[in-house]
């Protein structure tokens, strides 16, 4: 889920403890229990972008990214 930070208004990475703003958007469903038009959003910054990807990838999950800065 993307929050914006109640500070600052950023949008924060979903890496795990990692308070860096997001930079992409990844979005991604488990097949096995979402409907083909029920997608997930996460947020990654710069470093966990390829990380939080390919985390995803491995388990078969459908995924797709977008940078923020085209939003």
């Amino acid at each position: 889920m993307i929050e914006p930070s109640a500070a600052t208004g950023d949008v924060i990475c979903s890496r795990a403890e990692c308070t860096n703003e997001a930079t992409w958007l990844i979005y991604w469903r488990n097949p096995r229990i979402h409907a083909a038009d029920r997608t997930k959003t996460w947020s990654a910054c710069d470093e966990h972008h390829e990380f939080l990807t390919r985390y995803l990838e491995s388990r078969g999950f459908p995924v797709s990214t977008e940078s923020r800065s085209t939003r």
